[in-house]
């Protein structure tokens, strides 16, 4: 195992993860999603570059972004709870059932390759900007907005693909919340406490399947890289309030687009490392 002292020697690994952490976490802030859609991809490549298995990588990078949402969700969630755009409702009604989802996932995940990862983050980010910009969800199952079961068995597919991404489960949440018919500003800040959730769970179940896991990079509890949680976490932390703050400054619709952009934008990143490899 690496000592501590021998990572000062990875400084561009280093200095990517605080340029991720400062992103991840406006990302949170702004748009509800945890920050999880920069992390994977970010910390992914950075591993990648410095030498490691492209199966264990894409593990590492899926477990420590949902270990890192912890901190930046419960910031998130309270710079939007100031601004009353928590669902109350809603939270009851999936906190529950995405546990279960994520912690089911998170166990799975283990019997998943790396490029079966990376396939289902990009398809799931293209589906979801589609989603945002045409609205097919909000046809589908605006009409369902009462039904507690609906938002139940909605959180618990939610909870399952959000494990498999290693994202705070916004990039669903949001849009799956304003189907139901809530604003965007509440669809957003509801998902960042659900996102909480998800990402406590989802990191038990890949500390658990990642254990004695063979070729980890050094200082790692199962698929949780702790240089990785605790320099993209502080940061992350520290800078979703100012995302927060920037999303109560943007009408709905602008909002909507630099979500489904960004979302194109992830998964096209994603998918271009499944074909490069």
């Amino acid at each position: 195992m690496m000592a501590w002292a021998e990572m000062v020697g990875y400084w561009p690994f280093v200095l990517g993860l605080m340029v991720t952490g400062v992103a991840s976490g406006i990302a949170a802030g702004l748009l509800g999603i945890g920050g999880g859609a920069i992390i994977v991809p970010a910390l992914s490549n950075a591993l990648l570059l410095m030498g490691y298995d492209a199966d264990v990588v894409q593990h590492v990078a899926v477990g420590t972004s949902l270990a890192i949402i912890i901190p930046t969700g419960i910031v998130s969630a309270r710079a939007h709870q100031k601004r009353g755009a928590l669902d109350g409702r809603a939270l009851r009604l999936w906190v529950p059932f995405i546990v279960l989802g994520t912690f089911v996932g998170g166990l799975m995940a283990g019997l998943f390759s790396g490029d079966v990862l990376r396939i289902v983050f990009a398809a799931m980010a293209f589906l979801i900007a589609a989603n945002i910009v045409f609205g097919l969800q909000t046809k589908v199952m605006g009409h369902l907005n009462g039904s507690s079961l609906t938002h139940r068995l909605s959180a618990l597919v939610v909870g399952y693909i959000s494990s498999l991404m290693g994202i705070g489960g916004g990039s669903l949440t949001v849009p799956t919340l304003v189907a139901f018919g809530a604003t965007m500003h509440a669809a957003v800040g509801t998902s960042a406490a659900i996102g909480v959730a998800i990402a406590v769970s989802g990191t038990l179940g890949f500390i658990i399947s990642g254990w004695g896991a063979s070729e980890l990079p050094p200082l790692s509890l199962g698929y949780i890289n702790l240089v990785a949680l605790v320099l993209v976490a502080v940061l992350a932390a520290v800078f979703a309030p100012f995302g927060a703050a920037l999303a109560h400054r943007l009408d709905q619709k602008t909002l909507k687009y630099v979500f489904a952009a960004f979302l194109v934008l992830v998964g096209l990143n994603m998918l271009w490392r499944v074909l490069a490899g």
